[in-house]
């Protein structure tokens, strides 16, 4: 059950798929799908051509229905009470079209009355949209005349109209340039900040890894990987990165350092030497203690986070969209 603000009433997630399956004729597209997001995640979604993204995103957004298994938007099973799911949704299209025979204001006025916002409020709240993408100065152009980047803007306008508790962003950076790409970042940090949840698609890596808090890589259909980040980049194959900068040439040092029973790597680069370290945080601290009771010129260390592309890379992905 989902309380009236569109958050679940037990404070459960955003978004739960359970088993969910997506079969076009004979070609399995999604399958065995489970995975949820909390209140307040930035949420990016990633993998490589066919992996299954565009047809999650549809099916969280009731445009497809599963061929079977058990979806969750805002606490509502979108199965049994699509409307209500739709209502605490905003979704967002790759590329989607715009009406070109509407004024900027027009469009987003003509979708706040489809959200049923009142028409007292209607007004302000399309300035308001206008104003958070950065499109005031372009409120009477024509929309059919905008450029892609600000088109792109216009329908997150749009999608923001009626304050959805969960959005569905697909390719959103597409076509805007890098001022507007932090502009969006931003704004969905502060989306997130006020407890919005953001499921986001993009094939723009360094982008996501910028702001997303977890993360779910899709290949062939199936979620390989789903987390927070900080905790699959600790974690994705049980080892660390751990950097060691040393006063000296680590050279020297890569036959002493492979010595270690929890290093099964080390690699030497100049004055720096990374290490792969089957241990936990606690080993971490105690792998520094050691090297400096070696007598290694130790003078930096530090734990190498893996960012997404290095995820994508463990996951065996070799091309994302």
């Amino acid at each position: 059950m989902a309380s009236d603000t569109g958050a679940p009433a037990d404070g459960g997630p955003m978004i739960r798929t359970a088993d969910v399956r997506v079969d076009y004729d004979d070609v399995t597209a999604v399958r065995g799908l489970s995975f949820e997001v909390a209140r307040g995640e930035v949420f990016g979604l990633i993998g490589p051509n066919g992996s299954g993204k565009t047809s999650t995103i549809r099916v969280l957004a009731t445009l497809l229905e599963p061929t079977y298994g058990e979806v969750f938007v805002g606490g509502f099973d979108t199965a049994t009470h699509a409307a209500e799911a739709r209502a605490v949704l905003g979704y967002m299209p790759d590329l989607a079209p715009v009406h070109d025979d509407l004024t900027c204001f027009e469009f987003l006025d003509q979708f706040a009355g489809a959200y049923g916002l009142p028409r007292r409020d209607r007004r302000r709240r399309v300035e308001e949209c206008l104003e958070l993408v950065d499109l005031t100065a372009k409120r009477n152009a024509m929309a059919g005349t905008l450029s892609r980047g600000m088109t792109q803007r216009l329908v997150l306008a749009k999608t923001l109209l009626h304050r959805p508790a969960v959005m569905l962003l697909d390719e959103p950076a597409s076509g805007l340039d890098p001022l507007a790409r932090a502009d969006l970042r931003d704004l969905l940090r502060r989306l997130a900040g006020e407890g919005v949840t953001v499921l986001i698609s993009s094939h723009i890596l360094t982008e996501l890894s910028g702001f997303c808090t977890s993360v779910g890589i899709m290949e062939q259909g199936e979620m390989k990987h789903c987390g927070r980040i900080e905790e699959l980049s600790a974690h994705a194959d049980g080892t660390r990165q751990v950097v060691v900068e040393l006063l000296e040439p680590a050279e020297a040092f890569v036959g002493q350092l492979d010595e270690i029973d929890q290093v099964s790597r080390a690699l030497a680069v100049d004055h720096t030497a990374t290490l792969t370290f089957a241990g936990d945080e606690a080993e971490v601290v105690a792998l520094l203690r050691s090297l400096v009771e070696q007598g290694m010129p130790v003078r930096g260390f530090y734990e190498r986070r893996r960012d997404i592309e290095d995820l994508m890379r463990e996951s065996g992905a070799k091309e994302v969209s």
